[in-house]
């Protein structure tokens, strides 16, 4: 059972990247990105956050981005534990399907810059991370794998007392309600400035500040045994029916050992020698027989005991980080070429929990109410390059890296993996008519990934994204913008552990409209 409470330790990751870019960054911030994901390079108000540099060269004056976007994922793993066919829900099956939803239906961002001859004055504001709720109705394998191997334990001990004689009721399966939600939110404010350096070049730099919000809810209730009789009994009411058989037949016993010694001496034989009989050593080993079993069997009950009540965690947590973002941009004839770099973003999120008292099981510390978590946004690198082919049609194309080892994570999960993130970009964009405009892209996503670090609260797997969208101009300075986004993911798979291996896998569809304005 002590893998639940750790299971319940590692769920903070449970929301992570709830749409494009790393483990934890959204890079979709605006709808011209899930118009055509390779922003990277190009010129437009969407990049005070992909290109900050490049929207210095947008006309003089006032312009600002209003974008609201729909995410609908699911997070769908398939557990394969070999005591899951001990489950009252499970039909004799091994793997069991754990899936969970995670919707965010309201996704607002905000792009505001206001540009002078030689500078531009840039504003954003954005869900830079997270930016969800997840909710497992089943709970997840972690936890009920612990409740499995508890019964499976249970069956053996119990068999074994049922065939040393005692009336007892074996255990044959388990059954057990569980449930998980976690969301987590980086609200990001970005504030920067761009200086036009000559016609061809401009430099930016600007400091983002993090707003860190998360919550959990964790329970496991109603475990219940089921017996060979069918029935299934709480934990409370089988313990108890269960050491009541125990101690009634080490009672009856004793009492028989204590009835021949005491005809043995009432015939003249001494207690020893009466203890020496081989009718009462008969009983004695019997006797001794019971009190193995009770010995085991509190060995095996000792670790559901204190959860037959169950398990209720909360757990709101806040932060606040800042780091600082630099930019270039260079333009020359059909070309334009872009770079940014952010820093990474030291963040410590402040527990506000159920629990209250440090636990022997470090992980759990992880939840201590007023503790601090580690959970920092990397730093990352992003470069990117247009060009104009024909009038009106513009190729664009990207790189991002995220900085994932370099930055800290509660238990140092960072060092479990390979490598930072990749991610290449590609896409196009053309202007129908003066009015209307039409872009397309995709997005490839490598992370480092090892077994070790994957498990069923936290995980990604590798994936490629593509967009789709249109801009119509209403006038000069009104453009209203429309999209769709959808991630298609790899599945992944871990080797046994325990004898327990996942099968992960996701889903991801992103809907999006806006408006641009100029003044």
């Amino acid at each position: 059972m002590k893998k639940i409470v750790l299971s319940l330790a590692l769920f903070m990751g449970l929301s992570g990247s709830a749409f494009a870019g790393g483990l934890l960054t959204n890079t979709n911030q605006s709808i011209w990105f899930l118009r055509n994901p390779a922003r990277d390079g190009m010129i437009g108000i969407d990049g005070v956050y992909s290109n900050p540099a490049g929207v210095m060269f947008l006309n003089k004056g006032l312009h600002l981005s209003f974008n609201w976007q729909a995410a609908f994922q699911t997070r769908q793993i398939d557990t394969t534990f070999p005591y899951f066919v001990l489950g009252a829900q499970n039909r004799g099956l091994a793997t069991k399907h754990f899936e969970g939803e995670a919707k965010a239906p309201v996704i607002p961002s905000i792009q505001a810059a206001y540009n002078t001859d030689r500078w531009s004055f840039q504003f954003g504001f954005a869900v830079t991370g997270g930016g969800g709720k997840a909710e497992f109705a089943e709970g997840l394998g972690s936890f009920e794998s612990a409740v499995a191997g508890v019964a499976a334990t249970l069956k053996g001990t119990t068999g074994q007392i049922a065939a040393a004689g005692l009336p007892v009721k074996t255990v044959e399966g388990y059954d057990m309600d569980s449930y998980l939600q976690g969301k987590q939110y980086y609200f990001g404010v970005t504030l920067g400035s761009a200086y036009k350096v000559n016609d061809n070049l401009s430099i930016y730099g600007g400091v983002r500040a993090l707003i860190g919000s998360a919550g959990y809810k964790a329970k496991i209730d109603n475990i219940r045994v089921v017996n060979n009789a069918g029935q299934a009994q709480d934990l409370n009411t089988y313990f108890g029916e269960l050491t009541g058989v125990i101690h009634g037949t080490a009672q009856q016993i004793q009492s028989g050992i204590d009835q021949y010694v005491g005809a043995y001496m009432a015939a003249g034989l001494t207690k020893e020698q009466a203890m020496a009989m081989p009718a009462v050593l008969e009983l004695v080993a019997k006797g001794q027989a019971v009190q193995g079993i009770a010995t085991q069997l509190q060995g095996n009950t000792a670790l559901l005991e204190q959860y037959a009540n169950g398990v209720n965690l909360q757990s709101d947590q806040t932060g606040f980080g800042i780091a600082p973002i630099i930019g270039i941009d260079y333009k020359t004839g059909k070309f334009n070429f872009a770079a940014k770099y952010e820093f990474r973003t030291h963040m410590r999120l402040k527990n506000k929990s159920t629990v209250k008292e440090a636990s022997m099981i470090e992980a759990v510390n992880k939840f201590k109410d007023g503790s601090l978590v580690e959970e920092d946004s990397p730093a990352y690198l992003t470069l990117g390059a247009m060009y104009e082919f024909l009038p009106g049609a513009r190729l664009s194309a990207g790189y991002h890296h995220f900085y994932d080892r370099k930055s800290a994570k509660y238990g140092d999960a960072q060092k479990l993996l390979k490598g930072g993130t990749n991610e290449y970009l590609g896409g196009i964009e053309v202007d129908i008519t003066d009015k209307l405009q039409a872009s397309t892209g995709f997005q490839i996503t490598k992370y480092g990934l090892t077994d070790a670090f994957m498990n069923d609260m936290s995980f990604v797997c590798d994936s490629w994204s593509f967009g789709l969208g249109l801009g119509y101009k209403v006038s000069d300075k009104v453009m209203v913008n429309a999209a769709y986004f959808q991630t298609n993911y790899d599945k992944y798979k871990t080797a046994a552990v325990d004898g327990m291996s996942n099968e992960f896998f996701r889903t991801n569809k992103v809907f999006g409209v806006g408006v641009d304005l100029k003044f």
